[in-house]
């Protein structure tokens, strides 16, 4: 998997991430206000199908859609295309850049470190 989704795909994959499967219109229904058009939505669905994130399953006379793709593996692969792109593929840079430009102070960064650690330890 090496594509990227527009804002609004991305909101719907947010969705169904969400609710694991949905129909348009429940996919409507958990979108904030104003709500999309009901063909606004399913042509991005029917998108994301040829994307292959999303495929659906036929309930009655109309479709429940799934998502193809988890979203941890589609954070992973943009996290690391945002590295890549404006840190030189050095999460060390990104660290950086966030501790200079975002003011985190020193207690919140020590948090992150044990959080790494912790997860090193327990692979």
């Amino acid at each position: 998997m090496n594509k990227q989704l527009t804002k609004a795909e991305e909101q719907l994959m947010q969705v169904l991430w969400e609710l694991n499967e949905a129909s348009v219109q429940e996919i409507i229904n958990k979108l904030p206000n104003p709500k999309p058009a009901y063909n606004t939505v399913s042509t991005i669905i029917r998108i994301l199908e040829t994307k292959n994130f999303v495929s659906h399953k036929a309930k009655g006379r109309g479709y429940i859609y799934f998502p193809l793709i988890q979203k941890t593996d589609y954070s992973n692969q943009s996290l690391h295309k945002l590295v890549d792109s404006y840190f030189g593929g050095s999460f060390k840079n990104m660290v950086s850049f966030f501790v200079d430009k975002n003011d985190v102070d020193l207690k919140e960064l020590e948090t992150i470190l044990e959080a790494i650690n912790e997860k090193k330890s327990n692979k």
